[in-house]
């Protein structure tokens, strides 16, 4: 029998942000991987504070964006590898009353730290009205990330790849199959309407198309170009383009429709030619009132869930993973607006 202190069910941001705070302070523990790509794992990577379809911002970014530099410094000393990738987003604008609004929005102490009135012409994509600059903005190598920490925990013993199986679970005992814990947190994304402990969380799916192409014309490198979606490069001479949000289309394979949107939203942005060699998707697991969703099971303490990450899956993992060990290990109490006793 194997005694861990926690078992994290999952393989996403929440999973491994979680699984960063047992590692800063010495916590035993083990993580089940289906080995299959998750949301979390196809994602973009981007590191935004600003929701650039109105100019706002949300609720804490700064201080996620201040946590997540302190926490990949942290990582890196463990895997060696600093993943913050120093890209920022230039918002190409499409008219002059959007560069009027930004200018607008840019004098609001809340948005003035992230608004440079400084606008900018890029090379190479259709930019007539130039683009504004996101300040503090970055993006993850997420195929870094994922891949370095999925090594570590292979050579310190903790990862488990197979699918978790509920029925081999013994909450009174506190045993799963052959390992004893103290606490398990589900980090399941979707798949936690599987879970018979925490399947009536509300969370929603919400699909995400992109596509990986080849650029007939190089853009810059040291950027990240947005209008309908996001365009930067990758690996292998490989650029990301997308992704798309859709409630509707919730099948498990590749949506036509969405890869077309796609096509016409670089075609938009990008005039030269281009050619696709990937078409990717994952669901995002959102809630109505756009916040994750945190918290203990009513009956069994020892059960945990964290979920709800949406399309800011870095930030909110990676902020929120410390809010819910300080909850578990220090008793500090959720905050209400991501607490799961929000819907009890």
């Amino acid at each position: 029998m194997k005694n861990v202190d926690y078992i994290i069910v999952g393989d996403g941001y929440a999973a491994l942000f979680f699984a960063h705070q047992l590692i800063r302070n010495n916590k035993s523990f083990v993580i089940y991987s289906e080995s299959r790509k998750s949301a979390s794992q196809v994602s973009a990577g981007i590191i935004n504070p600003v929701v650039l379809k109105k100019f706002t911002t949300f609720w804490l970014a700064q201080q996620q964006i201040d946590f997540l530099k302190s926490t990949l410094q942290e990582i890196e000393s463990y895997t060696g590898k600093n993943y913050l990738v120093q890209a920022p987003i230039h918002r190409v604008f499409h008219d002059e009353n959007e560069q009027k609004l930004w200018l607008k929005k840019s004098d609001n102490n809340e948005l003035s730290q992230f608004l440079n009135k400084e606008f900018e012409r890029v090379d190479v994509v259709n930019n007539p009205f130039n683009t504004g600059k996101v300040n503090q903005s970055a993006r993850l190598d997420v195929n870094g990330f994922f891949n370095d920490f999925f090594l570590f925990f292979e050579e310190n013993k903790q990862l488990i790849k197979e699918k978790f199986d509920y029925h081999k679970l013994n909450v009174s005992e506190s045993v799963y199959s052959d390992v004893s814990f103290k606490n398990i947190i589900f980090c399941e994304g979707m798949g936690v309407k599987e879970n018979p402990y925490f399947s009536d969380i509300p969370v929603n799916p919400n699909k995400g198309h992109h596509i990986k192409v080849r650029l007939s014309e190089a853009i810059p490198q040291n950027l990240t170009i947005k209008k309908k979606h996001f365009l930067f490069p990758t690996h292998n001479d490989l650029y990301f383009y997308g992704g798309t949000y859709d409630r509707e289309q919730l099948h498990h394979h590749i949506d036509e429709s969405a890869v077309e949107q796609l096509v016409n939203g670089l075609s938009e942005v990008y005039p030269y030619d281009f050619e696709i060699s990937e078409v990717n998707f994952g669901f995002r697991p959102t809630v109505k009132d756009r916040r994750p969703i945190i918290g203990v099971h009513p009956e069994n303490k020892n059960l945990y869930v964290f979920n709800g990450l949406g399309a800011r899956g870095i930030l909110n993992g990676c902020y929120f993973s410390k809010s819910l060990y300080d909850f578990i290990e220090n008793n500090i109490p959720l905050h209400e607006e991501v607490s799961l006793s929000r819907f009890r």
